[in-house]
């Protein structure tokens, strides 16, 4: 059988086709996290829930990245249907945000909340699984793709930010579930990767990915920058609308981080560095930018700081997809994903519930327990970077 990299290229029209199509599905998927990020930990206290429950719920995604979420990128991979898999999960979230919005109970908003999420955080490792799989097959890079996912972040985070002083805040939910609601159409005009059954080799199956050190230390690595970011995607509105920011600033502070992302992200073809480089760069980029944070900095140097989410995230991003390509074979990249995503899920849910505890205690202080993380996720790939330098799997560039 032919490996997947030795699939013959496609026409440019088809190789423009996937790639508008997948750029038009990670704008709806994060168009929709541009709305629920900064404006959901709000909705919940407008409709009267408290801080210990706001972190209880919001600690929910993260924990069934570790449950339900590699049970659903499991059985989409064996049944080779990461299309399919897509956009069963991407109805059932516009339906269960459209239900949680007329739940107001902190018991049953955490329950529904739970039950959409189980088919909602398996979302993007489906979607990054199924846009590596493409830009092996169609010689794409993976952050021009991306942006756009970023550029709808920006819109649906203007968006909210701008109904946020028309309407009431208990009402945001429902620009929410519109979002998602895009997203479901917008599923649909995916074209099919499925036919990479034709395409597995009879080794190297899923199970050997977590007997590769380099692989864990991927993915360890990627668990502790991006769960970094857990006390600021749970507080920093709350704490920004306690400053006396109004909502349209709140929205700008988040598009200000965004903007340099996709900046990042065009750039990124060009970066010569070898991605455990990129990942070290930007762990320690997080580190100093929470260590600023914690400060509870004025909203000049604020405006600022933001725009270090290009490093923390972004270029996190870049790097820890770089290293996948490379050291995950593409018929089980959707487990890689999944476990990777389980992993993060178990270190932000951690991160999330500690997050709510500390925050009460020491407020703006729960910013240097998140910049030791980073620290410690770029420790990771540093002394894995002599394993990480061989990559037996590389077939593309995903930067």
């Amino acid at each position: 059988m032919q490996s997947e990299s030795q699939i013959p290229t496609a026409s440019q029209d088809v190789s423009r086709r996937f790639a508008t199509r997948v750029a038009l599905f990670y704008g709806t998927l994060f168009g929709m996290t541009g709305a629920h990020l900064p404006f959901f930990t709000v909705w919940l206290k407008a409709v009267g829930i408290d801080a210990f429950w706001i972190g209880l719920i919001t600690a929910v995604p993260a924990v069934t990245r570790f449950t339900a979420l590699p049970l659903v990128t499991g059985l989409a991979e064996r049944r080779q249907a990461l299309r399919g898999g897509i956009v069963v999960t991407a109805f059932a979230t516009a339906l269960g945000f459209f239900l949680l919005g007329t739940q107001h109970l902190p018991v049953l908003v955490f329950l529904v909340y739970a039950l959409t999420c189980c088919l909602w955080t398996p979302m993007v490792p489906l979607t990054d699984a199924y846009a590596l799989c493409g830009v092996k097959r169609y010689g794409l890079n993976y952050g021009p793709l991306r942006l756009w996912g970023s550029a709808a972040f920006v819109l649906g985070a203007l968006v909210c930010g701008m109904l946020f002083d028309l309407i009431a805040a208990k009402n945001l939910i429902w620009i929410i579930a519109g979002a998602a609601a895009l997203g479901a159409l917008a599923s649909l005009a995916l074209p099919s990767l499925d036919d990479t059954r034709t395409a597995r080799p009879d080794s190297g199956g899923a199970g050997a990915l977590l007997r590769d050190g380099g692989f864990i230390a991927v993915i360890v690595a990627s668990a502790l920058i991006q769960g970094s970011h857990a006390a600021y995607y749970i507080f920093a509105s709350i704490a920004w609308q306690q400053a006396g920011y109004d909502g349209l600033t709140i929205a700008i502070l988040w598009v200000l981080g965004v903007i340099a992302e996709i900046v990042l992200f065009a750039l990124s073809p060009r970066f010569v560095l070898p991605p455990w480089m990129l990942v070290v760069i930007a762990a320690l980029s997080a580190a100093v930018r929470w260590a600023v944070m914690a400060q509870d900095p004025p909203l000049a140097v604020l405006a600022i700081v933001q725009l270090a989410h290009a490093l923390s995230f972004g270029l996190t991003q870049v790097g820890i997809m770089g290293l996948m390509l490379r050291q995950v074979p593409g018929h089980v990249m959707a487990r890689g994903q999944g476990y990777m995503t389980a992993c993060g899920g178990i270190v932000a849910g951690l991160a999330s519930v500690a997050s709510g505890t500390i925050y009460e205690s020491w407020g703006q202080g729960i910013y240097y327990v998140m910049a030791a993380m980073a620290a410690s996720g770029g420790l990771v790939i540093w002394l894995a970077r002599r394993r990480l330098a061989h990559q037996p799997h590389k077939t593309a560039s995903g930067g």
